[in-house]
């Protein structure tokens, strides 16, 4: 690893020699006696760090030499670390030296180990500062829709459509797996439409059950079923003049596709229990994680509303092969949950972050987000370990910080194995009777039955 660059500014040659020595095994030293000296060396080899003595030639017991060589180093880059060296007497000096630009000042006579101190955290500043503004020159570069990040090239070719699909009002079919942020894509679509200042409806069509969904998203007159009291708008009626997002469209049975696929040829909807036909000026964007294409050689979906659905279709790749995007996001959420959450992190082991990295994330942004989340309010490490993020099975403990390995079983994982196991043998050996199953391993049936879901154990029945 490349060593820091520091520059040290003093005119008497012994100390500048000492200090040199005395640092030269954590940090790349540079000596000056004087302005020009200095100059030449930042334009040459742009150092990180700088200790700089005000008492300079052509007069040494005064500061002024050295104050306006700080302005010139603070102008020639603002984000290289200064401390200013003076003398006890000359408090005024360090305050205006402070007020010019510089990091911090020290009192002479010079400590070593007390300076060194001072670099350290100064350097460990300007890594944030620098890590800060390298993260916000990215986002800065188009590299993001709105609140939506996106670094690969498969995403910024997504942005681009979603530039181009926004002004208008064809509908939009968003593809791919869970988590992937597909409501997130609506909603900047929507954002950017002339249709913004209009409502956004969202409903999630695999979430509510089959028989009221149809009054979701229609409405029904007072009296068109039991429990109807009161006649009620549904979401089209609802997102009027705006947009309407059917999250998991893929779930719609086929009389409510004959419903939207109605609505897509002519703008009007019918509510449960009307007569009446009610034109609705709304914008359809869908999303499923589902393959359509399947679905309709299977007879589940219609191939018609399919094609008036996917007049243009944004698939969104997996967090597993935007490896870019991981680390970028993984710093977003960190930074969000822990000023949420009033904590503070130095930052992330070398071993985390490759975790992360080979963590295949099967759910996706949503994921990374959630276990970032529960690992900040949990975690009470200095730093936020693979092990807070429940990755640890990820990492090698004993060959080192950066070693990864393939089969290597952690002893959480070896004890979850030895419990599947013992499970399956006791449901067999019971001939799947669950009551008999958790009587003999002494757990209720509720935990038994919460332990066979984790363990994805097939083949069982109650009893």
């Amino acid at each position: 690893m490349e060593k820091e660059k520091i520059l040290i500014v003093d005119d008497e040659e012994h100390i500048g020699k000492q200090m040199k020595w005395a640092l030269s095994h954590e940090y790349e030293t540079f000596l000056a006696r004087n302005t020009n000296e200095t100059i030449r060396i930042l334009n040459k080899e742009h150092p990180s760090l700088i200790t700089l003595d005000l008492g300079l030639p052509p007069n040494p017991r005064d500061a002024a030499t050295g104050l306006k060589l700080l302005e010139q180093i603070t102008e020639f880059d603002r984000t290289i670390k200064v401390i200013v060296i003076t003398g006890n007497e000359e408090k005024q000096n360090a305050l205006e030296a402070i007020g010019i630009g510089a990091y911090d000042y020290y009192y002479k006579p010079v400590d070593v180990d007390e300076i060194r101190l001072i670099l350290r955290r100064a350097l460990h500043i300007q890594k944030l500062e620098r890590e800060n503004r390298e993260l916000h020159g990215m986002l800065e570069k188009e590299e993001r829709f709105g609140e939506i990040i996106g670094t690969e090239p498969k995403m910024q070719a997504i942005f681009s459509s979603m530039r181009k699909v926004a002004t208008t009002d064809v509908t939009v079919l968003i593809t791919g797996e869970s988590g992937t942020g597909k409501e997130m894509i609506a909603r900047e679509i929507h954002r950017n439409s002339h249709r913004y200042e209009k409502p956004l409806s969202v409903i999630n069509c695999g979430a509510i059950p089959e028989n009221l969904l149809e009054s979701e998203l229609f409405g029904h007159e007072k009296g068109a079923f039991t429990g109807a009291h009161v006649r009620r708008k549904g979401k089209f009626e609802l997102a009027h003049g705006g947009t309407l997002f059917l999250d998991e469209v893929g779930e719609l049975n086929l009389s409510l596709q004959v419903k939207l696929l109605r609505f897509l040829q002519e703008h009007v909807i019918e509510r449960i229990g009307g007569r009446e036909m009610i034109h609705v000026d709304v914008r359809i964007i869908t999303a499923t994680n589902k393959d359509l294409k399947k679905a309709i050689k299977d007879g589940t979906f219609r191939d018609d509303l399919y094609h008036r659905l996917a007049v243009v279709t944004l698939h969104l790749p997996p967090l597993r092969d935007r490896k870019k995007d991981i680390l970028i996001l993984y710093k977003i959420f960190l930074s969000r949950y822990a000023e949420q959450y009033k904590k503070h992190f130095k930052g992330v082991t070398k071993s985390t972050l490759s975790s992360i990295l080979k963590y295949e994330w099967p759910g996706n942004i949503r994921e990374l987000q959630n276990r970032i989340k529960r690992a900040v309010i949990m975690s009470d490490n200095e730093r936020i370990t693979a092990s807070d993020l429940e990755l640890d099975h990820l990492i090698s403990k004993d060959i080192g910080d950066n070693a990864l390995i393939e089969d290597k079983k952690t002893l959480q994982h070896a004890r979850e194995e030895a419990e599947k196991e013992i499970i399956q043998k006791m449901l067999i050996g019971n001939n799947y009777n669950i009551t008999k199953t958790a009587g003999d391993l002494g757990i209720s049936r509720p935990t038994l039955h919460k332990l066979i879901n984790r363990y994805n154990i097939g083949n069982y029945s109650g009893g």
